[in-house]
Formats: structure tokens, C-alpha cells, sequence
């Protein structure tokens, strides 16, 4: 086996890798998919035909222990994850792991701990970080464009019409035992990731309104303040009558605001007002996923480390009421 390619399995092809990630594997340099993983064996053969990948198995140990496979993709809900990346870890293989990394702080500190006692390397699928757009908005940030920044608000807002949440035949993402709570889980790793990736370490976090039946709750709100000053708050509604989609932040020279699901930035300062327009790649997490094969070849540092991904999986923990 060539040592300078990565040779991915996958557990868990399902819709998020039909797409956004699955081909990319197949499609950046150095890596190569060579096994897939559905206990589904009608579909996970189908898959493994449409995208020519050589193996199928409807077995994840037997995937995880394949000789061949190097690395693996997690991509099962979310329940799974921590069992999974154990047996990963133990097999010796590299691990690209599906958000939300697992179902709350104590399962993040138990894989942490797993991680620390091994030479293995996971990385986080929070690959907004390296989407075009995303990437804009940290640029601006650090050139200062608008000045010290005071405040960032996310506010989220879904009616029952909004297509924000991926539509699956088994709707365990209002599972909480499946995804550790309800839509707020699916999706906002995404956000509050963004918000400590570009203001970094955490001060304080604090609850804010929580309504509906608990873990699976309609709406979530709470505050983070970051220890360089900045205050956020963000607030996520699933039981909404009119959709919104809008993070600003601001600065003492103006404002940045987008959303988390178009193609546009504006920029607001006392001279001008500019907008930067984006398109993104058609397998969504090639550009994570390129950095993850360089990461797992020595390259380059980690795109998304567990200890980053613990820091977000605290916060909505806290945002949530869990303790």
C-alpha cells in the first residue's frame, strides 16, 4: 500500500456523502475511496456501483479493520460517532468525523482522552472554515477592515417550508437519542464553530431563552463572551413564521453581515459599502477534505482539531440547558 495516499473507507454512506463530501474523496489529490459502509446492503452496493468504488460491506468493524483502508469517514448519525471513532482509533487509522463530533461534553471528554493515549489524528468536518465565503470573512477580520470588533449576533429563523435542514426517509435528527437533541444540533456546530474559529478562545458561556420539549427544543438562545472582548449571541428557531438566515458583526468602523446559506458578504464602513459575491464548490467539503489528506500526510497543521470541536459541543451544551 503506497503510504503517500490516503486510502478512505467510509461508515455511514448515506446523503451527506452522496454529495457533499463522498465524490470530493475521489476527487482530491493523494486519496483514494475504496470502501463504503451502509448496513443497508441493497444500498450501500447501489452507492459503491453509481460512485465505482471497489468494496462494500454492510459491516463497520470489518470496514474500520480493513487492512487496506487507512483513513476513515464518519458519517452516521450522530450516536454513533464516539463508538466509531474508538474503534478507529484502536485500529490505528486516521478519522475525518462527521458534525456534530459526538452527543455532548462528557462523550467529547471521553474522546479526547481515547485520542491523547494514541498517535492516531481526527479532524473535524466543520468544513465551512474553508468554504470561499467563510474564508472572505476571517480575511476581513484579520485586515482589520472594520476595526476592533465589539459584537456578533447570529439569528436563525425556520417555518415549517424552509429547506435549512437535509431532508432524510428516517427523520432522526428529531431523535434526540440519535442526534443529541433536535435541528439546533444538526445545524448550529456549523455557526458557533465560525464564531470561535474567527474571535478564539472562550470566556463565558451563558443560556439564554430555551422553549419547546427539551433536548429537541424549537427555539435556543445564548450568549458567549470571548476572552478578546467580543460579545456574541445567537439565536436559532425552528417553530418561526417568516424565515431569516443573518450573522453582522460589529466593529468600531462599521459592519459584516451574510448569511450561513447564500453566496453574499456586505461590508458597511462611514465611506463605502461593498459586496463580495461566492460560489461554492459542488462537493461542499473538497476544500476541508483536501486539507484533511495533507494533514494526515504530514503537510499541514489540523483544519479542525477534537479540541476545537469539544469547545463548540460546550457550548451548546450550555446554550441548551445541559449540564
Amino acid at each position: 500500500m503506497n503510504s503517500n495516499v490516503i486510502n478512505w473507507g467510509i461508515v455511514g454512506c448515506g446523503d451527506v456523502a452522496e454529495v457533499k463530501s463522498g465524490p470530493a474523496f475521489q476527487k482530491v489529490k493523494n486519496s483514494a475511496l475504496i470502501s463504503v459502509m451502509r448496513r443497508n446492503e441493497e444500498k450501500v452496493k447501489d452507492f459503491a456501483t453509481r460512485h465505482h468504488v471497489p468494496n462494500y460491506t454492510t459491516s463497520a468493524s470489518e470496514l474500520i479493520n480493513d487492512k487496506k483502508v487507512n483513513a476513515v469517514y464518519i458519517a452516521t448519525p450522530p450516536s454513533s460517532h464516539l463508538n466509531f471513532t474508538k474503534q478507529a482509533i484502536k485500529a490505528g487509522k486516521n478519522v475525518y468525523l462527521e458534525k456534530p463530533m459526538v452527543l455532548n461534553s462528557k462523550e467529547a471528554d471521553e474522546l479526547l482522552k481515547v485520542l491523547n493515549q494514541s498517535d492516531v489524528k481526527v479532524t473535524v468536518a466543520h468544513y465551512r472554515r474553508n468554504l470561499p465565503l467563510f474564508m472572505k470573512v476571517k480575511e476581513l477580520l484579520d485586515a482589520n477592515v472594520i476595526g476592533k470588533v465589539s459584537s456578533a449576533e447570529i439569528n436563525i429563523a425556520q417555518s415549517q417550508n424552509a429547506n435549512l435542514i437535509a431532508k432524510t426517509d428516517e427523520n432522526w435528527r428529531l431523535n434526540p437519542e440519535i442526534s443529541g437533541g433536535g435541528y439546533f444540533h444538526d445545524i448550529a456546530p456549523h455557526q458557533i464553530d465560525l464564531m470561535y474559529y474567527y474571535f478564539g478562545e472562550v470566556a463565558k458561556i451563558t443560556k439564554g431563552n430555551v422553549t419547546g420539549k427539551a433536548p429537541s427544543n424549537d427555539l435556543v438562545e445564548g450568549e458567549v463572551a470571548f476572552k478578546n472582548g467580543v460579545h456574541f449571541k445567537g439565536s436559532w428557531d425552528f417553530a418561526a413564521s417568516k424565515d431569516k438566515d443573518r450573522c453582522i458583526i460589529t466593529g468600531e468602523k462599521g459592519t459584516i453581515s451574510f448569511s450561513f446559506y447564500s453566496d453574499e458578504i456586505s461590508v458597511e464602513t462611514s465611506n463605502k459599502t461593498e459586496t463580495f459575491k461566492f460560489e461554492n464548490p459542488k462537493h461542499v467539503q473538497q476544500p476541508m477534505i483536501e486539507q484533511v489528506v495533507s494533514y494526515f500526510l504530514g503537510q499541514n497543521e489540523n483544519p479542525c482539531s477534537v479540541e476545537e470541536a469539544a469547545v463548540v459541543t460546550k457550548i451548546m451544551d450550555v446554550f441548551c440547558g445541559i449540564e
